[in-house]
């Protein structure tokens, strides 16, 4: 197994590993987020309390969701990247980050759409809004520092430094409804202690729990991509990507 891992870090065996999967996660990707779609317009029940306005659900949950494990696979690349010098993952990093900040800016959005009907107001300085607006400027930072050098390597530590950074704000956005008072509530499918433990009903659940999963697959395909994308602007002058050029 290590063997294989070793060989998926090398460029040009990631690269064509990728383009492989990329299409069938990008199909699955599809087809989970129109039937999760179809299922959370039209055959979920509307909430007892907010009516059909709950189901900015099926879009804000998965983003928010998203904006946390990005970050995260960030901070895991960063490590990696600082530690073994591995070309691969400081690519993870510049891939991820604008991924991210979509991610995280599509849930701000959604949440401020979903909070004016809620709670009256489009933002209030709750405390999980002020962290997850934090965390689209750290997102931010990462793509500017990346812009911001001319030597790739110099660009991928000190994105790498900042995602190591800046991965403590994640905790804080998670658990901030249950560290302080917060207009927001918990989380919808996680507890605290990290199991499963539902709030909703079933029949509004697995239509979130399908475009929940067409939101990931959907990340990974795109990640894939643009992880070709910097691997191919990085080894431009390798043999092997000349060799994909047609002449």
């Amino acid at each position: 197994m290590w063997t294989w891992f070793h060989r998926l870090a090398s460029p040009p065996s990631f690269y064509r590993f990728a383009d492989r999967l990329a299409p069938w996660l990008l199909l699955l990707a599809l087809l989970l987020l129109a039937a999760g779609s179809y299922a959370g317009l039209f055959i979920a029940p509307a909430d007892y309390l907010q009516g059909d306005v709950f189901r900015v659900i099926y879009v804000h949950v998965p983003a928010a969701a998203l904006s946390l494990f990005i970050y995260v696979l960030m901070s895991v690349a960063a490590a990696i990247a600082l530690i073994w010098r591995m070309k691969l993952a400081e690519c993870a990093i510049a891939a991820a980050a604008p991924i991210g900040a979509s991610f995280t800016a599509l849930a701000l959005v959604t949440g401020m759409l979903w909070g004016k009907p809620a709670w009256g107001a489009y933002w209030v300085w709750d405390a999980r809004l002020t962290a997850e607006l934090v965390l689209l400027f750290l997102y931010l930072g990462v793509i500017g520092l990346n812009q911001a050098y001319a030597d790739a390597r110099t660009a991928a530590r000190a994105c790498a430094w900042l995602a190591l950074v800046g991965v403590v704000n994640v905790p804080i956005v998670h658990y901030s409804v249950q560290w302080w008072n917060s207009l927001h509530q918990g989380s919808t499918i996680l507890s605290l202690q990290g199991v499963m433990n539902p709030k909703i009903s079933p029949d509004m659940l697995w239509p979130l729990l399908l475009t929940l999963s067409g939101f990931f697959l959907f990340f990974f395909a795109v990640w894939l991509r643009r992880l070709q994308n910097e691997v191919l602007l990085r080894e431009r002058r390798a043999r092997w990507v000349q060799e994909l050029i047609p002449s």
